[in-house]
Parts: structure tokens; C-alpha cells; sequence
């Protein structure tokens, strides 16, 4: 077995499958950052039509990558056997190796597609500061004017913290530091606030 596989009509696929477990290692050890391809941006380019047949978007790229190796390597080698076992020569590297990449290429496409729904998907907990619309915060610094935002805290539906700036939504209105306010519109950095007339709230 060892003498088919490191033949060297076979050296191609067996490098395949290295590159393949190098990957694996990366990811194992979490050595690799986030790539992420943005594929929303002209779908009419051939270049995105393609990449997103292959499966890129359902699987994070190095997992994609490694399932193409793993894929090109096996159709190589079976291919190979098949050959040898045969016809009694192995077929040369010219001829096995686009062989077998235009045999991996569609493969891989249609690998992505069976094995995303089962790959674990990352949540976020991001959320955008428009989300605090309609939520309460407390003055933590300052006291609020017109013209003169203070420092508020406030909990999104996650219950992470942000800090936001707050000015009154009615001219001549103060915000005192300690109030509890309802954050009732987003201008920009500034969110407009009410007081919520209740400074005995439950401290956020």
C-alpha cells in the first residue's frame, strides 16, 4: 500500500491530503483568524457565481478548502487503483490530476450543501445602538442639558451594558446624574431622553 501511495504518479494526491491534516491542525489549535468573504457584492461577476456554487458562504473558507483537498486527493487515488488494477499502469500525472480536479470541483459544491445545515453556527449578541430606543438608562455622570449631553447606562435585551450620551427631549429640562430615564430617540451619537419619573427603579 505504502508503494502505491507514495508513487510517484501519486505524489500530488498524497500532498493533497497533507496540506488537508495541516489545515485541520490550524483549525484544531485555532491558530487562524476569521476569514470572512463578503459574497453580496455583484453577483453578476462570474468570479462570485462561481465561488458561491462551490459552497463558500455555507462553510467558512478553510474547511471548504480542506474539503476540496480531501475530495481531489481520494478521486485521485481511487482512480488510480482503479487503473492499476485494471489496466496495470497508473495513469500519468497529467492526465490524473484534471481528471480528478474536475471531478473534485463539483463534488465539493454539492459536499458544502449536504454538510452545512449540520456545521454549528456562530451567534452574536451584537446588536446596533437603535435597539436602545424605547429602553431605560440611568445618568451615571453629569447632569443632562440641552446642548450638554451626560454619560448614561443602559442594557440591551442581552443584558450587556453600553454607555451612551444623553441629552433631554424637551428644551429646559435637566437629566440629573442618579435619574432614571427612558430613551425615547437616537440623534446621532446623542440619544434624547424623558425622565421616567421614577428614581426608586431597580439600579441598571
Amino acid at each position: 500500500m505504502s508503494e502505491f501511495l507514495f508513487a510517484a504518479d501519486n505524489i500530488v494526491f498524497v500532498s493533497a491530503i497533507i496540506l488537508m491534516l495541516l489545515i485541520g491542525a490550524v483549525q484544531a489549535f485555532g491558530l487562524s483568524g476569521d476569514v470572512d468573504l463578503d459574497l453580496d457584492g455583484d453577483g453578476d461577476l462570474p468570479g462570485w457565481a462561481f465561488l458561491g456554487w462551490m459552497g463558500l458562504g455555507r462553510l467558512p473558507l478553510l474547511a471548504l478548502i480542506a474539503l476540496f483537498l480531501a475530495l481531489f486527493a481520494m478521486i485521485g487515488l481511487i482512480g488510480q487503483h482503479l487503473a492499476l488494477d485494471l489496466g496495470g499502469v497508473m495513469f500519468s500525472p497529467w492526465v490524473a490530476v484534471p481528471g480528478a480536479l474536475a471531478a473534485a470541483l463539483p463534488a465539493t459544491g454539492a459536499a458544502a450543501r449536504l454538510i452545512a445545515p449540520l456545521m454549528p453556527r456562530d451567534h452574536t449578541t451584537a446588536v446596533s445602538l437603535d435597539m436602545l430606543v424605547g429602553g431605560h438608562a440611568r445618568i451615571v455622570t453629569g447632569t443632562a442639558r440641552t446642548g450638554s449631553p451626560a454619560r448614561a447606562r443602559a442594557e440591551d435585551h442581552h443584558g450587556q451594558v453600553h454607555y451612551v450620551m444623553v441629552e433631554p427631549d424637551n428644551d429646559g429640562q435637566r437629566l440629573e446624574e442618579g435619574e432614571a430615564v427612558l430613551l425615547v430617540r437616537r440623534d446621532g451619537p446623542v440619544f434624547r431622553a424623558i425622565s421616567h419619573g421614577d428614581h426608586y427603579l431597580p439600579r441598571i
